[in-house]
């Protein structure tokens, strides 16, 4: 699998904000990457050292369109730790 795949878009919301200022860095990515997949991604595309990762699978939402009901795509969601002088530099606007 490809690095650049596995890391799908970050998830910019206002709990992640408040994990970053922590050090931990919340991504989008490929249902079937592994944590050591997502960590080496991770260390290869931004050039930092993850100590740890965590991952978890969001559930679809229900919802409904013309009046048939649904549910929206399921994803897979990486919180990556990072040491604790080291930043991404797309994440802090540099």
């Amino acid at each position: 699998m490809n690095y650049e795949s596995i890391l799908i878009e970050p998830v910019l919301s206002e709990k992640s904000n408040i994990l970053r200022e922590q050090g931990k860095y919340v991504f989008k990515v490929d249902a079937r990457a592994s944590k050591i997949e997502i960590k080496e991604a991770v260390r290869r595309l931004f050039k930092v050292h993850p100590i740890s990762c965590t991952v978890m699978i969001v559930g679809g939402k229900p919802k409904r369109l013309r009046n048939k009901p649904g549910y929206t795509s399921s994803w897979k969601k990486a919180v990556v730790r990072l040491a604790k002088d080291e930043k991404i530099a797309i994440f802090e606007g540099v």
